[in-house]
């Protein structure tokens, strides 16, 4: 081999060693993704002599580690494993009692199972989303994408501040390509591609002798908006769950409610919650209004199911009305009033031996059944004297239907949801109901454990059914109870009050977005090169780049061509001095002629998608 044959094959394996490095340039930073790295052998290298090299050695590796493990925790990878964690931790607080929720369910649950019991309240069970474990799933993913998102957004604001790379030596190597001859001169292609471009909404800027322009920055963005939204996700998930209440009340028409805890039948709170970050306001229910289907298969069914309050924020804000529909609830600051249930309160009056009104209120009584079968207890605990002048207390077993078939037409069971012929059944009791003990009681139900029934001088139980109106006189003069013809409705209200769901919506919303746009918006470069050949001739050479293979690309780049060739035609000339034209691999003109595909030379778009289609 001759020493100029060296030499040239040593220039051209430099040149394609350049042209690596230079396609590296063009390429790179179309993702902010952090690249993986793989644990080394030791970060501390060579140990140095004495105390002082061991001290620096051991600097170094403790440093080097601590970057490799921040470099994992803030991977993609790390975030979803932990993420997943996260999810499969979530599943024992939906399948087994949680205290928070339920104190009862779960002392029952350890009542049954003497063996989980135990097991469970160890591993925090009982109590998952304030559980150690759980924390600390929680806390290293929001470290995890706080770790990962910020370096990637000082990336990305560095890259659209900065311009595009310039082109690469060899624009043939790339994936979409497409090149013609042109008499137009140089620096007319370059601002027609500029024009082009700029029409396409790509960032375009001359480079040298050829123009470079990048688009898809969207795409990025939508990551990384995707990775915030997740942030914003879990910052509300954990304020609503530490600074949530939910409760429930049941108001009768006329009462009302004030939003303080001691007014709730039932709530429950998050662990951060105090009773001073209750929104304050107040409503009364004036009337509940609730309409059924007469006929049909729907039968009963409701039709109309609102309450009509009027209410106030603050202590010192203006009186509204409004109406509660389900599904539609007042919304009050973060508080909601939501209508959950519905029945009935028979208005009844109770007097005693010497006909004194001792009892005389509305009753509320618990749905039983879709057509409102109702039962509960009306429980006289003071004022009320037997016949005898002692003093007892009275309680009576209620059962209510608002629609009764009749008498010998089946049991007390209602045919109907609405008042067309209620009926309430009574069963009288007297002694002590327990009130006194210090034992809490269920408003709905009786102790009858150191009460007795009162019985008929046959010595039957006493009971009795009662239309509106209608009045039951006790055994031995005793006292009556009087059902009256007021039979008022009572509505039940859950109030709940969750501070981060504003924030947890907009954060689902945004993920959606920022994920939509980071699968289907793609970030892609293009080039174009104009400069002449050995003959004064302009060749014109395009190329596309895109972080991922997509067939729009070389469509894209095709109709860029079009676009420059409109302004910069192909040359027409005698044999040598032709066109050339090509796709993938293609080659630009040379002084011998053209390069296959001179066929299509007046047609670049036609170029560029089946150089594409060839790779």
């Amino acid at each position: 081999m001759s020493e100029s044959t060296t030499t040239d094959a040593a220039r051209e394996a430099a040149d394609a060693a350049g042209e690596d490095q230079d396609l590296g340039a063009a390429g790179s930073q179309l993702s902010t993704a952090p690249t993986d790295t793989v644990v080394p052998g030791s970060f501390g290298g060579v140990r140095g002599p004495g105390a002082k090299g061991s001290l620096t050695w051991t600097l170094r590796e403790i440093t080097g580690w601590a970057r490799w493990f921040w470099r994992q925790l803030t991977s993609m990878r790390v975030a979803l494993i932990l993420l997943f964690m996260l999810s499969l931790g979530a599943i024992p607080g939906s399948l087994i009692p949680q205290t928070g929720a339920d104190a009862l369910k779960v002392e029952s649950f350890k009542a049954a199972h003497k063996t989980l019991g135990p097991l469970y309240e160890r591993l925090g069970l009982f109590h998952v989303y304030s559980s150690v474990w759980f924390s600390a799933i929680y806390t290293l993913l929001f470290v995890s994408l706080i770790g990962c998102i910020v370096p990637r957004t000082w990336q990305f604001v560095g890259q659209l501040r900065s311009r595009p790379p310039g082109a690469p030596r060899r624009l043939t190597r790339l994936p979409a390509y497409a090149t013609w001859r042109t008499d137009a001169e140089p620096e007319a292609v370059r601002a027609a591609a500029l024009r082009a471009l700029g029409r396409r909404r790509f960032r375009a800027h001359v480079a040298g002798d050829a123009v470079a322009a990048e688009k898809g920055y969207v795409r990025e963005l939508g990551n990384l908006l995707f990775h915030i939204a997740l942030i914003v996700l879990l910052v509300a998930f954990a304020w609503g769950q530490l600074y949530k209440s939910d409760g429930d009340k049941l108001v009768i028409e006329g009462d009302g409610f004030a939003n303080t805890p001691t007014q709730y039948d039932d709530i429950k709170s998050g662990s951060l919650f105090s009773s001073d970050d209750l929104v304050p306001f107040s409503f009364d229910l004036h009337r509940f209004t609730g309409t059924y289907e007469r006929t049909g298969p729907n039968r009963g069914t409701p039709r109309t199911y609102e309450a009509a309050l009027s209410y106030r924020e603050g202590a010192d804000g203006a009186r509204k009305k409004t109406t509660v529909r389900v599904n539609h609830p007042l919304h009050i600051g973060d508080s909601k009033v939501y209508l959950v249930s519905h029945g009935y309160a028979p208005v009844v009056t109770v007097r005693d031996a010497k006909g004194k009104v001792v009892f005389h209120q509305a009753v509320p009584l618990l749905p039983s059944d879709a057509n409102v079968t109702s039962q509960g207890a009306i429980k006289v605990l003071d004022g009320y004297t037997n016949a005898k002048g002692e003093r007892e207390q009275l309680g009576f077993s209620a059962f209510f239907v608002p629609t009764f078939a009749g008498a010998g037409k089946g049991t007390m069971v209602s045919q109907f949801p609405a008042l067309d012929n209620p009926v309430l059944a009574l069963t009288a009791y007297h002694g002590s109901l327990g009130s006194d003990s210090g034992i809490p009681q269920n408003v709905y139900q009786l102790d009858t454990s150191h009460a007795k029934q009162f019985k008929t001088a046959d010595g039957e139980i006493f009971k009795d059914r009662l239309a509106p109106g209608q009045t039951m006189k006790l055994p031995g003069g005793n006292g009556s109870i009087t059902f009256e013809k007021d039979i008022k409705e009572w509505a039940g209200f859950q109030i709940v009050q969750e501070p981060g769901s504003v924030w947890a919506l907009t954060g689902a919303v945004t993920a959606i977005l920022g994920l939509a746009a980071s699968l289907f918006i793609s970030r892609r470069r293009v080039w174009v090169r104009a400069v002449r050949d050995a003959e004064g001739v302009t060749v014109v050479e395009m190329a596309g780049l895109g972080r991922s293979e997509s067939a729009k690309l070389p469509q894209e780049l095709g109709d860029l061509a079009a676009r420059v060739h409109a302004e910069a035609p192909t040359r027409t000339g005698p044999p040598g001095q032709g066109t050339a034209a090509g796709g993938q691999n293609s080659h630009a003109p040379d002084d011998a002629g053209t390069s296959p595909g001179e066929q299509d030379a007046a047609d670049p778009t036609v170029s560029a998608t089946e150089g594409a289609e060839k790779q």
